[in-house]
């Protein structure tokens, strides 16, 4: 049986690939469509928005210029300026769509493809509900990866049965009397083939072990992570266009822990005057519906409010302690830092991947996933805290300098080794300092 031995490590090779087949492109765009699309569409019902079912030949058949879908994802307000047909389309519902200034055409293709692919209900026509649109987090599985998992179980039968009737009919023109069974032929091609099986079974091993470490990596791993909102609250217009200070609706975040979700009342304090054009206008009414406010003639307060329930973004384990203030003030850390440039964020908040951090100017350049451990204690090691007096620090710099000089001022050269003293060499790697 294990005369051509390579032939069968080739063919169970090639089994192993079967089962974990699974084209990337449609994983990314099931992936995509949970995480930007699901909350407004589905593939075969008009929801918020309207079912995106084969949504490019309709594209094309309406008359829409060339790219002009990939703009609209992109920004439906210049989409809807450049092209006719998106101004029709514009019309369809008075909900504004929201910007996904990051994907690229190959993205945008990579979510349609996956509409496309998914099977129209036969009852009701509304076809099969992909993901939640409550922000809950569950979907229905409509992935077909199963069909490799079968295949590759009856090519694996194949193999076993060819192997099985060669055996027999090696046993019977062999002259001895005593009959090898498959344990037999497996032990005798190994022990012939012993030093390549124990390279192979030492890499096996070896691989496992790897893939276990790394999916160990992943848990609590939140990197891209975007909830849904009760309101789109569009970053851009307010800190970008406005140029409205952080601090102003996060105003807890230099005095204390957390930085604070604004109330209704911080923003009536603008809102109460400003209503908005027509594509903003369906926000704001949530806001003023939740304040109890009628903005029709001078305004009133019908005292009736509502609660907006908002969905945190940046969740770090009951475990570790992180303070606000002590970063904000003490460290001079800018919110771009961890959160991205917000004056250029239209869409919902997220934990924005490490690789789009570096690409802000001013920012430390990190490399672990953002928001994990490693990720903090690199910062550590990279952040350098002040040489000398800073304005509104209350001296603090000026302290640790001076302890440092009167502490030991051999030590304290050798920190100033490569310019600068970082956080980690002032007890920032300490595990006390951030776990409780």
């Amino acid at each position: 049986m294990f005369n051509k031995g390579n032939n069968w490590l080739f063919a169970l090779m090639s089994a192993l690939i079967l089962i974990s087949a699974n084209p990337s492109s449609a994983q990314d765009g099931e992936a995509l469509f949970n995480s930007k699309c699901a909350t407004c569409h589905q593939p075969h019902k008009d929801m918020t928005g309207p079912k995106l079912y084969e949504v490019r030949q309709k594209w094309e058949e309406g008359g829409a210029k060339e790219g002009s879908i990939y703009q609209w994802v992109k920004n439906f307000q210049v989409a809807k300026a450049n092209d006719p047909y998106a101004n029709e389309v514009s019309a369809w519902s008075p909900t504004s769509m929201t910007i996904f200034a990051d994907l690229n055409n190959e993205q945008i293709d990579a979510i349609f493809d996956y509409v496309d692919a998914q099977p129209l209900s036969s009852e009701g026509g509304g076809g099969e509900q992909v993901a939640s649109t409550g922000g809950s987090g569950q979907k229905e599985e409509t992935s077909l990866g199963w069909i490799w998992y079968v295949l590759a179980g009856i090519f694996i039968v194949i193999i076993l049965s060819v192997g099985g009737v060669r055996r027999q009919l090696s046993n019977i023109d062999s002259d001895e009397e005593y009959q090898k069974t498959y344990a037999d032929e497996i032990r005798t091609w190994m022990f012939r083939n012993r030093k390549s099986v124990g390279v192979g079974v030492l890499v096996i091993v070896l691989a496992i072990i790897v893939g276990v470490l790394l999916q160990l990596g992943q848990i609590g791993v939140l990197s891209a992570y975007q909830p849904s909102q009760p309101i789109q609250f569009p970053h851009d217009i307010h800190a970008g266009e406005n140029d409205i200070d952080c601090k102003y609706c996060h105003n807890s975040a230099d005095k204390s822990k957390t930085a604070g979700i604004p109330t209704v009342n911080v923003c009536m304090n603008c809102h109460k005057q400003i209503q908005g054009n027509e594509t903003q206008a369906e926000q704001i009414a949530k806001i003023y519906e939740a304040a109890g406010f009628s903005p029709e003639g001078g305004g009133q307060y019908s005292g009736e409010t509502e609660n907006l329930v908002w969905n945190k973004v940046h969740v770090l384990p009951d475990h570790v302690y992180f303070n606000h203030s002590q970063h904000v003030v003490v460290g001079g850390i800018d919110c771009k830092q961890c959160h991205g440039d917000m004056t250029k964020q239209n869409e919902l908040p997220r934990v924005v991947p490490v690789e789009e951090l570096n690409e802000i100017d001013g920012n430390i350049q990190l490399t672990k996933p953002t928001l994990t451990m490693g990720w903090c204690i690199e910062c550590h090691g990279e952040k350098e805290i002040a040489n000398g007096p800073v304005e509104g620090k209350g001296g603090y710099y000026d302290e640790i300098h001076k302890r440092l000089l009167e502490n030991d001022k051999s030590l304290y050269q050798d920190y100033l080794e490569d310019g600068k003293v970082t956080v980690k060499e002032l007890g920032g790697w300490e595990c006390a300092k951030c776990h409780y």
